[in-house]
């Protein structure tokens, strides 16, 4: 299977790497760090028995290769007890360059490990760009499964989805007893998925589920620790209108999301798709943001009066204002919340996304086909550059 390229750089120091699982992060690694390496899988579950007993015992691997100037260790998470470990050898053994990567990091919060104290970089790996696959980046199939490498490769997309959110329920919930009833949450799954691409509202969720709200925002906790969906606050710097409050919700990843949300015959496959699309969009800006350095932030703007942007990125650089529209023609009312958004922020840049084949501007808005903005979305450049 070929190799595709990756945005992600190695920083130079000491670092996590977080990301969900299936993102690619461990054959990232062994493509990078092929010599001087100690590789440390705590999947194995001989190596997370030697470890949790004797957490020491990577003291003694370390002093026993001399010449191995970096140590990885493949989803810390499942030993906690390793950072103090790591935190005394960084401390005592500058030659040494640590990178600990995980697919959650629920337990390190709740262990009380405040990740080194800065003496180690956060770093996170994301599903595909569009524009790191090139030419083999398909539209209407990462519309449909998504951009999971371990998907996006397979050949069997739907049975590869399927098995990866059982993997999540049995291993990352189940197996940590991160829930005390597996059945709630996977009802909880299928009922948030309903809000994906949209204003959380909780009270709703607890009463569709049959369970309290604390639990609902609980689970909401543990899918953003587990590193499996993201909330976007509301954009109220300067704010001159009066705002809603409540956050947007996203799965990280358009394939999970439509796995998990079920559909029927009154589902309308426009609608789907359009919440997909948004999806789409949503982990590409996140993953540019990450590989451009984490120096924005990603918001979203909605007014008590019902005027809405999808997206807003914020940061030294940009303000730049996205709405995206799952439609091949450009009506006046699409452009409605970024004409009310440019009119509170002159200086913001505003991108109107649509499913049609022409780049137009209307009104100082640049109206672009999705399908170009993502391919031409790269760290080295700014959003909506080509």
């Amino acid at each position: 299977m070929e190799v595709k390229k990756r945005y992600f750089r190695d920083p130079g120091i000491s670092y996590f790497l977080f990301g969900p699982r299936g993102t690619g992060k461990s054959t990232w690694l062994k493509m990078r760090y092929t010599k001087d390496v100690l590789y440390i899988d705590l999947l194995s579950p001989e190596l997370f028995r030697l470890y949790t007993a004797r957490p020491e015992r990577l003291n003694e691997l370390i002093e026993g290769n001399p010449d191995k100037g970096i140590v990885i260790i493949d989803e810390i998470q499942k030993v906690p007890m390793l950072l103090d470990v790591v935190h005394q050898i960084i401390e005592s053994n500058k030659d040494i360059r640590f990178i600990l990567t995980g697919s959650s990091s629920r337990k390190l919060k709740r262990t009380g490990i405040d990740l080194l104290a800065g003496r180690a970089a956060y770093k996170t790996l994301h599903t595909f760009m569009a524009s790191e696959l090139g030419d083999d980046f398909n539209f209407e199939k990462a519309l449909r499964f998504g951009l999971l490498p371990l998907v996006y490769d397979s050949e069997n997309p739907t049975e590869t989805l399927n098995a990866y959110i059982a993997l999540y329920l049995n291993e990352e919930v189940k197996m940590e007893g991160l829930v005390r009833n597996i059945g709630d949450f996977s009802r909880f799954l299928e009922i948030i998925s309903f809000s994906n691409g949209s204003v959380l509202n909780n009270t709703e969720i607890a009463r569709e589920c049959h369970v309290g709200r604390k639990a609902v925002e609980s689970y909401i906790s543990i899918l953003e620790d587990i590193l499996l969906a993201h909330k976007l606050p509301v954009f109220t710097k300067r704010a001159k209108r009066q705002l809603i409050s409540h956050q947007k919700f996203y799965f990280f990843d358009a394939g999970v999301f439509r796995t998990l949300r079920p559909a029927g015959p009154l589902d309308s496959p426009h609608e789907i798709d359009g919440v997909a699309l948004e999806n789409i969009v949503m982990q590409h800006l996140m993953a540019w943001n990450a590989y451009h350095g984490n120096d924005n932030k990603l918001y979203f703007w909605r007014t008590k009066a019902g005027l809405e942007v999808d997206f807003v990125v914020y940061g030294p650089d940009t303000l730049t204002a996205i709405e995206v529209k799952n439609s091949r023609n450009i009506r006046s009312g699409d452009l409605k919340g970024l004409k009310a958004f440019k009119k509170d922020y002159s200086e913001a840049k505003c991108l109107f996304l649509y499913r049609g084949e022409e780049k137009l501007m209307k009104n100082g808005i640049l109206c672009m086909p999705c399908n170009l903005f993502l391919q031409n979305l790269v760290p080295d450049e700014g959003i909506g550059e080509s």
